[in-house]
């Protein structure tokens, strides 16, 4: 891919951006990483405006004015904040590859209240993060997945993997996460406060995986991918350039048959299959034919 010293400042300016969604304030490194290899226009001094009047940033400052870090927030290493890449013919690529939060890095998280909530494990999410066909993006832990430290392995974890299989995946093959990384106590929907301050980590997974489509599962899915804008299920959105669409919760579905609702169970079964045949249409995929009992192929 080739491309320009803008491209490249670009990119690095929404690396950082991330990071300061993340807390960090301030970075250690060497305004010469960013030069030219070879030929090239050598980086203009600090301070000098760009196009759009406003200047570069000081080396090591390029977060915080007079590279003063407050207290609580976080300094990390220039290579750490984009984690770069290098390819391509002018030896850089614009994307920046952000590193997956790790569980030791969001059990160390006080963002929010969660972490004293009496939460046992975070639960970061697991599966492919190789730019898997699909990311699921569900609420928050259950008790289920509070003990395990997994994403989705109580009854609504199980319902998802039938989900899952009916497309013709298994959960090895796509990636599992959550809006919000800890329990809330008793299972509550995770408050707006606790949604903000985790949903960088998410933002974070979705920008190391990139999934080429996002299925998130419920309101709260939703709205904490989408807050400006009212997301209906079953229809597209664009989240940094990757196709989103919404459908129930699985935990949603398990209502109607925990109170014997057989026409609401039938009703939110077929939406949600619907939406299930969009996405994959929208990878030019069909479902796998349904193997009944006795049938051989």
């Amino acid at each position: 891919m080739d491309c320009g010293f803008p491209d490249i400042l670009n990119a690095f300016e929404q690396a950082l951006e991330l990071e300061r969604e993340l807390g960090t304030r301030t970075v250690d490194g060497d305004r010469a990483l960013l030069a030219p290899r070879s030929g090239g226009t050598p980086l203009p001094p600090a301070g000098t405006p760009r196009s759009g009047g406003t200047p570069l940033p000081l080396a090591g400052t390029l977060l915080s004015p007079a590279g003063a870090s407050r207290s609580g927030e976080r300094t990390v290493p220039l290579g750490e904040a984009a984690s770069r890449r290098f390819t391509g013919t002018t030896g850089v690529s614009p994307v920046a590859t952000p590193a997956l939060p790790t569980a030791a890095e969001l059990a160390a998280c006080t963002r929010c209240d969660l972490h004293g909530l009496g939460r046992t494990h975070v639960v970061p999410g697991q599966g492919n993060a190789d730019s898997p066909d699909f990311m699921f993006v569900g609420e928050a832990p259950g008790a289920d997945e509070d003990r395990q430290g997994l994403a989705f392995v109580g009854a609504a974890g199980q319902f998802l993997t039938k989900m899952i299989a009916a497309m013709g995946y298994t959960r090895d093959q796509v990636f599992i996460a959550n809006i919000c990384k800890c329990r809330p106590p008793n299972n509550r929907t995770p408050s707006p406060p606790e949604m903000a301050a985790c949903v960088p980590y998410l933002k974070r997974q979705i920008a190391r995986i990139r999934p080429k489509c996002l299925i998130l599962l419920g309101n709260t899915a939703m709205r904490g991918l989408f807050p400006d804008t009212f997301m209906r299920r079953g229809q597209w959105q664009m989240y940094e350039g990757i196709p989103a669409i919404g459908t129930f919760h699985p935990a949603y579905i398990l209502r109607f048959d925990s109170v014997r609702d057989s026409a609401g169970l039938r009703k939110a079964k077929t939406e949600v299959w619907n939406t299930l045949k969009l996405a994959l249409a929208r990878l030019g995929k069909t479902p796998p034919a349904i193997q009944r009992k006795g049938q051989t192929t």
